[in-house]
Formats: C-alpha cells, structure tokens, sequence
C-alpha cells in the first residue's frame, strides 16, 4: 500500500512552507524551529516530497521550496532516514521526473544527484539504467527530466561513474549521450554535450575511445542557433584542447576560425567561453605556430571585447563620479589572507622579483560578476603578449593610437586596459613608444570620468619600472605627484586603484622616494580621515609598503610624528577579534622594521597586544580541541600575524626587545606554537625564534634543550616554507650556542644534508640549508667534517649567487674550517669550491687568507702539472678571478 499523507498534518506542512517564503526574520526565526521540531518525526520527508511530486494544486515554488528543503535534509541526515521513507522518496523522484513544469523537474533533479552523491549510486542500482531508459521516451518532459538528472549526476559524480565500482556505466552513458547531440530540441542537445563534457579533464576511458565521434559531433553542432549549445561546444574544445590536442591539431585551422566567430557572438556567455580558448591556447607549446597567421582577426577582437558593455557600466555605477562619502558594504570586502613570513636571503641580480604579479589582470572590476568578457580578453592578450612578445606590435600599435585618443571615454578607457594589458609581454617594444604615452597617461589621471582615472592608475603601475629607470624629474616625479592626488579622489574606486597603484611604484623606486617621503606621508595620513571601510585596508598595504622600500631613511621625528598617531589610533579602535587587525599588524610589523629605535616610544603596547592575541588563540584552540561540541575553532590568522608582527619588532628593535621579553611568557607561548598542527602557525613560530636568537639570545638559551629536537621534526621538505624557517633558526641558534651546538648536532644534520641533495628543491630552502650546515659546521667542524663529500657539491652551488653578507660569511668560515678537518672530503669536487669562493667580491682579510690556504695547499698538494691540467677545466672568468685574487 502507498503511502498517504495525513490530512491535518499536510496542512500544517504546506502552512510553513508559506511562511517560509516570507520576507519577515522573525517568521523565518519561527520556520526555522518549527523545522527542527518536524525534522524528529521520521515521515516528515514523506510529507516534502508527496508536495513536490503529488501536490499539483499547489503553486510551483511552493512544490520546489518542499524539495529543496527534502534535499537539505537528505545532506544532513539520509543515513538515518528510516528504509520506507528512503524507498519512497527514491520511486517518487524517479516516477515524477518527467512533471510538467520544468522547476519541478530540475528541483526533482537537484533530490536524485544529492541522494547518489550520498553513497547511494552503489546503493541505487536501477537509478543510471532507468534514467537512461527514460531518455528514450517519447514524451519530452521526461526525455529533459532524466537527462537534467544525469547532468547533475555527472558533474557531482564524475569519478565514481569511471570507476569497477559501479561496473563502468560509461561504457553504455557515453555512446547513449552522443547520440543525442543530434536530438531535435536545442535543450537535450545542450544537455548531452554537458554530460560529456564532465569527463573530458579526468580523459574517462570510455570518453577516449569514442572522441573521434565526441568531435565529429561538436563540429555538426558548431553553428546550432541556441546559444546553450553553442556555449558548450566552445567548452568542450577548450578542454579538449588541454587534454587531446593530438586530436585537434589536424583541424587546428578551422577551430581557431571558428573560435574567431563565437569569440564575437552575440551572446556574451558563448563570447566568454569561446575566448577561454585563447587563454588555454596560449599555454600550448604549439600556440605561436598556429596563431601567428591568425594574429590579424584575432587582436582587434580581443581589443574590442576589452570595452566596458552597458551593462557593466550601469552595475559598476559608472555615472557615479563621487561616492567617497558612501560606506561600503561589507559583502563588497574580500577576506584577507595572511602571508606568513618566510625567510630568505639576497642574491646577486639585486632585485627580488616577487612571484605575487599574479593580481595583474584589471583589479579594479571587483563588484562585477568576478569574470567576464573583458576581464577574459584582457587576460588573454596579456597571456599572448607574453608568447609573441613583440610580434603582437605591428597588429597592435595601429589599433591603440586610434583607442588611446578617442573622445569617446568609454573607447579610450579599453585602449587604456589594453596598454597595461601588453606591459609585460610587450615592455621592449614599447620603449621607443612609452615617452610620450606615459606623460598621456599621466594626464588621464585627471580625466573626467571615474573609470578613466581608475584604469590609468593601473596601466601606470605596470610601466613603473621603466618610470623608475629614467632620470626621476622626467616621468617618476610628476607620475607620483598625480597618483598622491588620485589616493585623494572623490570616487572610492579610484583611491583603490590609485593605492594599489602607488604600492607598485614604491615597489620599484625604493630609495628614490625619499626626497618626497615629506609629501607622502601628508597624502597617506590624510587619507586616513578620507576612506570607508574597504580602501582603508588597501592604504594599510601602501604604508606598509612604503616603509619595506624606504626602510631607516623613514626613521625621522618629523616623519614619525606624522604616521604614528594616526596608525595607533587605528590599533586603539579595532577590537582583539576584527579582522582588520591582519593589514594592520601586517603594516606595523613593517613599520617597525623600518623604524628600528624609533619605534621604542610605540612598542611598549603593541607588543604586549600581539603576545595577548597569541595567548587567547592558544587558549581557544585548546577548549575547542577538548570539547568541540561546546566551543568554536579559532582563527589561527589571529595568532599568525601576531607572531609576524613579533618578528618584526625583535628584528626592528634588536637588543631592545629584551625587557619586553623578559616581562611576558612569550617563550612558554612559542613552545606551544612550534608544535601546533597548522604548518603556518609553526612557520611563523620559527621565523620568531630565528629573530628573538638574534635579538636577545639569553631568554632563548635556556629554552635550547626542548626547542631543538621540534626544530629536527620540522626539517620536512614537505611543508617548504616551515622547513625554511625552521633551518634558518637553526642557523641562528648555532651561531650564538658556539660549541655548546655540539650534543644537537646529531639531532638535525641528516636532515639537512638530505634535503640540499633533494632533486627540485627550491632555491630559498636549499641556499638556507647550506648556510645552516656551514654554521653548524663552524661551530662543531669535528662532528659536521665527517659528512663533507656527502654535501659540498650542492652546497656550493647554491650558495654561488648569493650576495656577500654575515650569513654567507660564517658559511664560509664553516666550509673551511671542516676542510681543515677532513680535506679528503673535498677532492673530487674541488672546482666547485673554487667557483664558490670565486663568487665572493670582498671577502674579510681572514675570510681571504683561509680561502688562499686552502687554494694553495690543494695547489701544493697536487703540483704544478696536475693544477694546470685541472684548471684547464675552469671556465675563462673562473680562471682569472682566482688568478688574480688568491694567484693560483
């Protein structure tokens, strides 16, 4: 016998799903209990899905609503539902999915993927083969309905249905789906493109087999009048493209063609798929030598697609020129995420480029949908300009002169975006060009138009390097002049821009900036009173920032007196538990870096805060993990930017952190973080340790004993950067313990010596590595020398390109000290300590003496002959830097 619903229980059902409908809180506070009370009878599903599949008086959103809340239920608790229950839902999902309506179809469809994503494809094994069976019918209603279920299906469950567990269905789905790409209703032609498409990234075994058909297929459909399918034949090539080229490439011709026609359709979805193609495209080792015909068509495109379309303009409030005085909303405010600090040293080619230019393509489009045609054509001429460099030019320059002086704002505004698109790719052949272009860019700084401003903020900030290497009265002084009075626009997204943009420039001009620092800070203190919520987050990041680039040339009375008080205004304000104290500790830990003493007056407080922010997270963590029904997890952010902002007190303040530490338990507190579970905290946790050994060894020293055997658990590749840090410290640690390093040596030196003779280790870690096993090499030469063949070899080249500094120093003095011990070890790579100790510019007199010994005595050892058949092998500049500093 079916089930039937109750009468006065039904009722009752139907009345909350009205009320649930309601715009009122407190109603939907009342729902909301009335849901939970209802959720302990067991037949209560059996009321939500005889509405959604029997209830055909009732209105449709109320019929989907009651499966929609089925399916929450079904997420939190199907394994409790009782068998009947379960086995009635099951039938009446499949038996309904061909209902009339297609809300109720699809909602019906939502309930059987999230039923089958529970376990139960195993469980439900008529489900696949009755779906199947039901694309055959004649009635269109229940051919959609199953074939939206199996979409659902595919694309929550892609794994599983390629898997022995279920006796690969795909053998039989995917030959079924194909046929259907030639179906007469554009929806279920859509739909069957969709099912394939799931499995063309994981390269399903059943898929590959049939993907001649699949593209055979997709190219009948290539020019179908509904747009749904349209859109997914552009997507299935560009996935194709990344996983079966090899098929493409004979036709590779006229996809690109084709790509060139929906990359214009008139429908933007189909538009924006198609020009992922050239995104992926770009990746392809074969990009350039298909494309470089097709430049031509392609470039005018892709500019063209750069423009701002109505509707962006209407949703990024495009008329709105002044807005300052509007506070955000907080949804508009992204979350922040900590970078935790890591430890590296300073190489030869003096400027560090940061791996962090991936936040290139046009910030400044936040609030829109966060991708779409512009943003995708943007990035893709940018990715292109970085395979055929200057080769894009000729295609390009025409274009731009035309865009760039257009009176039209929203024409010059694109040409703008398209300028700072080819920055990077395109920077050598624009040089001749950049002359006059970035004085016009500096004038539409002040253009009329919001977005004008904006987006000239960003293209600027992606020529700064070249800005910086002219004489700075040329280009740099009136650029930074103009973007100070844009951090001070009436409109908020140009004081983003604007800020990020100055962030850029102080990036690159470092030094140079401090004739103006007087000027700046004026700008950025006045901002402070200036901004709403978002931007200020933004402006922590240029402060800080700025201080990374200028560093003790801002330790001055009259510049402190200006930054501090407002940054501490900021600090007294937020409370221990607001996010915004992330940007905020993350600007003051570079502020006191720069400050050095200068910070004393300020550190007092803040470093008491920071210990605070770390004792309370600690305490949170341990209630959670004792009890976690009762309380919640903390934020570890909380503790790992305080941990950050430490480090940058200790190595700011030096000596005179010490009374601070020695008022607080912060070396009890660091115990207790060297060991916790997340690899942040712990990264953090040893970049503190390396800074406090610096800064004030006495209160480190009696903690030696617990800290080193964690410090030898943490030297694990796996977690790069905590192993970074924690073989800095060690460093650190030997060069203040002296001989006393001796009983730990055993403790961390095969892990050391394991990870410099790890293939694809990254440069930061293997050049720390070297400089601790060099360390601890100077200061117990007699336990580290045994192992001297087993490393010296990597050691030397990684530490070839590092500039002269202390740490290279006593690495050195380590490296000769255990050569003294066991010459032996070095024989067989002996031109590899030659290029190493070559590498040096101006080494200590005592440093060069140990070196000369060493040079001479190899030299000796060997005789003339033998050197001079060895040093054939050197390279000519080797060569003559040895014969002319050490004479050998």
């Amino acid at each position: 016998m079916d089930w039937q619903p109750d009468e006065q229980g039904l009722q009752q059902v139907l009345q909350l799903l009205k009320d649930s409908q309601s715009p009122n809180t407190a109603t939907q506070r009342v729902v909301q209990d009335k849901l939970k009370q209802l959720n302990q009878f067991p037949d209560f599903n059996n009321y939500l899905i005889f509405v959604l599949t029997r209830l055909k008086s009732e209105d449709e959103p109320t019929r989907s609503l009651s499966g929609l809340i089925l399916k929450n239920n079904v997420k939190a608790h199907y394994q409790s539902f009782p068998q009947p229950v379960a086995e009635f839902i099951k039938q009446e999902c499949l038996n309904n999915i061909g209902d009339a309506s297609s809300l109720i179809r699809a909602t019906i469809g939502i309930l059987i993927t999230t039923i089958a994503s529970k376990g139960e494809l195993q469980m439900w094994p008529e489900l696949l083969p009755q779906l199947c069976n039901l694309l055959n019918s004649e009635d269109y209603n229940t051919c959609e309905g199953a074939f939206g279920a199996l979409q659902k299906i595919c694309e929550d469950s892609s794994e599983l249905l390629d898997s022995d567990a279920l006796n690969r269905p795909l053998n039989i789905m995917i030959p079924k789906f194909l046929q259907f790409f030639k179906h007469c209703s554009p929806k279920i032609r859509s739909h069957a493109i969709a099912c394939v498409n799931q499995f063309i990234m994981d390269r399903a075994q059943a898929l590959m087999d049939n993907i001649d058909t699949f593209i055979e297929h997709l190219f009948a459909l290539a020019v179908d009048e509904d747009p749904e399918v349209r859109k997914n034949v552009c997507r299935a090539l560009v996935m194709l493209l990344e996983v079966r080229i090899d098929r493409l490439i004979p036709h590779m011709h006229s996809i690109i063609q084709y790509m060139l026609q929906r990359t214009q359709d008139n429908d933007e979805n189909v538009a924006l798929e198609a020009c992922e193609f050239w995104l992926t495209l770009a990746e392809q080792p074969i990009c350039k030598e298909v494309l470089s015909s097709h430049l031509v068509q392609l470039i005018p495109i892709l500019v063209n697609g750069m423009k701002y379309s109505e509707i962006d303009i209407i949703l990024l409030k495009g008329d709105v020129e002044e807005d300052e005085a509007i506070p955000d909303s907080e949804q508009d405010i992204k979350p922040r995420f900590h970078k935790s600090r890591t430890v590296t040293l300073q190489h030869e080619e003096d400027r560090t480029q940061d791996d962090e230019d991936g936040e290139d393509e046009d910030d400044d489009d936040d609030t829109l949908s966060d991708w779409n045609l512009r943003k995708c054509s943007a990035a893709a001429l940018d990715v292109l300009a970085n395979v055929f460099r200057d080769e894009l030019l000729p295609h390009l320059l025409p274009l731009l002169k035309g865009l760039l002086f257009h009176p039209e704002w929203v024409i010059k505004e694109s040409g703008i975006l398209v300028l700072g698109a080819i920055a990077e790719g395109c920077m050598q052949g624009m040089v001749p060009y950049l002359p006059e272009l970035i004085p016009h860019l500096i004038q539409c700084l002040s253009d009329k138009k919001a977005l004008v401003r904006s987006i000239a903020c960003w293209t600027l900030s992606r020529y700064a390097h070249w800005v910086v290497s002219q004489p700075p009265d040329m280009h740099l002084k009136p650029l930074m002049t103009e973007l100070l009075k844009r951090i001070l626009d009436s409109n908020k997204r140009v004081q983003e821009a604007a800020c990020s943009a100055f962030a850029t420039l102080e990036e690159e001009a470092c030094t140079e900036l401090v004739p103006y620092l007087s000027f700046i800070l004026d700008t950025l203190v006045f901002a402070f009173g200036k901004y709403q919520h978002k931007n200020l987050l933004i402006l922590y990041d240029a402060i800080g920032t700025l201080a990374d680039s200028v560093g003790h040339h801002l330790n001055q009375p009259e510049y402190i007196q200006k930054l501090m008080p407002p940054l501490i205004q900021k600090w007294n304000e937020l409370k221990d538990e607001d996010k915004d104290l992330f940007p905020l500790l993350e600007c003051l830990s570079s502020v006191a870096t720069a400050l050095q003493s200068g910070f004393l007056p300020y550190c007092e407080p803040v470093y008491q805060r920071c210990v605070t922010l770390v004792q309370k997270t600690l305490a949170q963590a341990m209630m959670y993990n004792q009890q976690p029904d009762q309380y919640e997890a903390p934020d570890k952010d909380f503790m790992i930017v305080a941990l950050d902002l430490l480090s940058g007190l200790a190595e700011g303040l030096g000596c005179h952190v010490e009374q601070l530490v020695a008022r607080s338990n912060i070396m009890t507190l660091l115990f207790q973080c060297m060991q916790d579970t997340m690899p942040e905290v712990r990264q953090s946790s040893f970049a503190l340790l390396g800074d406090l050994t610096k800064a004030c060894f006495m209160h480190v020293k009696p903690c030696i004993a617990e800290f080193m055997p964690i410090l030898g658990t943490n030297l694990n590749p796996e977690f790069i950067s905590v192993c970074n840090n924690a073989t800095w410290a060690i460093g650190e640690i030997c060069m203040q313990m002296g001989a006393e390093m001796q009983p730990y040596v055993q403790m961390v030196l095969n892990n050391l010596v394991e990870i410099i003779n790890r293939p694809n280790t990254p440069k930061t870690l293997l050049e720390n590595t070297a400089i601790t096993i060099g360390r601890l090499g100077y200061v117990c030469p007699q336990e580290v020398a045994p192992m001297l063949q087993q490393f010296i070899r990597p050691w030397c080249t990684s530490l070839r390109n590092i500039r002269d500094n202390e740490e290279k120093d006593s690495a050195f003095r380590g490296i000769c000290m255990m050569i003294g011990v066991n010459p032996g070890g070095v024989v067989q790579d002996f031109i590899f300590f030659c290029d190493a100790v070559a590498s040096w510019v101006s080494p200590k007199d005592d440093l060069r003496d140990m070196f000369y010994k060493i040079l001479h005595g190899f030299k000796d050892q060997v005789g003339e002959e033998n050197w001079q058949q060895f040093s054939e092998q050197f390279p000519p500049l080797l060569k003559e830097r040895l014969a002319a500093f050490y004479g050998v």
